[in-house]
């Protein structure tokens, strides 16, 4: 959780920085605080989160100033499997 908590942050944080226009800042923003409510709430749906990373890397991933955040995120999203077992406490201590 807590790798998940950290990374959302970062990017959060990175893209903030950003005064660029990008089209699709605020799917990335929606899908980030998305993964951000399932982590402080306990409730990881795997796939739901796979998702969400899809979403997030497609409106950001031509970002080369957020190549090194996005890569953490996928990594933190990665920790959790591929969805067997998922539910509320799945990758607890993460």
């Amino acid at each position: 959780m807590t790798a998940l908590r950290l990374s959302v942050a970062r990017v959060r944080r990175e893209l903030a920085g950003l005064r660029s226009e990008l089209p699709d800042r605020a799917i990335a923003e929606d899908e980030l605080g998305a993964l951000a409510n399932a982590a402080d709430a306990g409730i990881l749906e795997i796939d739901r989160m796979r998702h969400s990373l899809l979403l997030v890397a497609a409106a950001l991933g031509s970002v080369s100033a957020l190549a090194v955040a996005l890569a953490e995120l996928r990594r933190a999203v990665d920790l959790f499997g591929s969805g067997a077992g998922a539910g509320p406490g799945a990758g607890e201590g993460v």
